[in-house]
């Protein structure tokens, strides 16, 4: 490996990022400064012209845009009102209700479009000064509402699952898919008994119980939404249909029932098609870049000597993990998730399975790690999107969310050590 070129690789992406340079620019301008070093100008804008360009070419990738269509369809369809009832009618009861309500429908939410910044901003829109007027705290609110919104990374149909099952080579993403629902779940519960431990010491009011009949109307309402799961994720476990072909499937059920809903019209559809093609750019452009640069760091031999570097402070498993973990949680406050998915995977994949670990468990273990930094300044999209609904200054927001960040790095551990949370679902379905 040589020195000069990492360096250079290294330097110059820090440089182009404290100049606010866009990332995806970055990554690819601080690939190209590295390959020149090594041939000539006009070979290295070719190279990496070439390698961007067979990134994209790839099937399974189609699914992205279709899910990002299907998730800014959810996030005006009426879709987001109709799960909030449905929490509060089963949660809201409980110690810190609206706590409680604005997480599980963050988690829906989040599962059903598969975006953590719609489910900030769309379940954060509603619940924020709705808690408000409830007494609730409203740096509460908003640390609540960006924590939760990440657990739709986890529970499927997820982008970020599929990007990680494009970096690694392959992995089953219906496996990934499957794998992701009890880490998801744990999380959501785990930052449940925070806030109900806080709403209890501050003395938040409850709602009140509702009965089987309302109970039972907010089911119904909910029930076509919630349905879009079972379609998605049971097509794709079952073998109907591959991942890129459910998403064509949801956003086709996703505008019908917001047009049943009549909470969108054919007007609202050119809006929603620019939003989907910005979002769906700046992701493969992301994309495009990560894998290239991901290339000039294989050709530099960049890997190898990284695992080689790990395995020489120790050859524990247990110890190797907790370096990954802190790396890929320092990487997680720096960098978006997926240009640290795409850069990372074929660093730390090949150390992790030469230690026996499942790939699919890794995959789990990675997003989490990310989702973490998500929530963290000064790269945090989710952090920005959840302050900005709640309209507070981060300042404000950090000191609530500190116990809701070490609950989740404490459920990161237990799915780091415990294989089986993340690999007991694929292993029923013999995926």
């Amino acid at each position: 490996m040589n020195y000069t070129e990492v360096l250079i690789l290294t330097l110059s992406f820090l440089v182009l990022l404290s100049i606010r340079v866009p990332v995806a620019y970055a990554i690819g301008l601080s690939g190209l400064f590295t390959l020149m070093v090594a041939m000539p100008f006009l070979p290295s804008v070719t190279t990496l012209a070439q390698r961007m360009a067979t990134s994209l070419d790839s099937f399974t990738l189609s699914a992205i845009p279709f899910f990002i269509l299907a998730g800014q369809i959810m996030n005006r369809g009426g879709i987001a009102v109709r799960l909030i009832n449905f929490a509060k009618a089963i949660v809201g009861p409980l110690p810190g209700g609206l706590a409680f309500v604005n997480i599980f429908a963050c988690m829906l939410f989040g599962a059903i479009s598969g975006s953590a910044v719609a489910a900030a901003s769309a379940i954060g829109g509603f619940m924020n000064p709705m808690m408000e007027k409830e007494g609730y705290d409203k740096s509460f609110s908003a640390a609540v509402n960006i924590t939760s919104s990440t657990t739709g990374l986890l529970i499927p149909p997820s982008n970020v699952l599929i990007i990680y099952s494009l970096a690694s080579g392959g992995v089953s993403i219906a496996a990934l898919f499957v794998a992701g629902y009890m880490p998801g779940i744990l999380i959501g519960l785990a930052l449940m008994l925070v806030a109900g431990i806080y709403s209890v010491i501050k003395k938040y009011p409850t709602e009140k119980l509702v009965s089987f009949k309302v109970f039972f109307k907010r089911f119904l309402d909910a029930l076509p939404s919630l349905l879009l799961l079972v379609v998605v994720i049971g097509g794709i476990v079952a073998g109907i249909f591959t991942a890129t072909e459910a998403s064509a499937i949801a956003v086709i059920y996703t505008f019908v029932l917001a047009m049943v809903y009549k909470e969108i019209s054919l007007k609202s559809i050119s809006p929603i098609l620019i939003e989907t093609v910005k979002t769906s750019s700046i992701v493969l452009l992301l994309i495009a870049t990560s894998i290239a640069m991901s290339w000039v760091m294989s050709y530099e031999n960049i890997p190898q000597e990284i695992s080689n570097a790990l395995l020489s402070v120790s050859e524990n498993p247990i110890v190797i993990l907790i370096l990954i973990n802190l790396i890929l949680l320092f990487v997680g406050v720096f960098m978006d998730m997926t240009p640290a998915i795409l850069i990372f995977t074929p660093i730390f994949l090949p150390i992790v399975t030469d230690l026996g670990m499942n790939p699919i468990h890794f995959g789990i273990v990675m997003i989490l790690n990310l989702c973490i930094g998500l929530c963290t300044p000064p790269v945090g999209s989710v952090l920005f999107v959840g302050c900005s609904v709640a309209e507070l200054s981060i300042q404000k927001v950090i000191r609530p969310l500190m116990p809701l960040f070490l609950i989740m790095i404490l459920v990161l551990v237990l799915i780091t050590y415990i294989p089986e949370l993340s690999l007991w679902l694929p292993r029923m379905f013999d995926l």
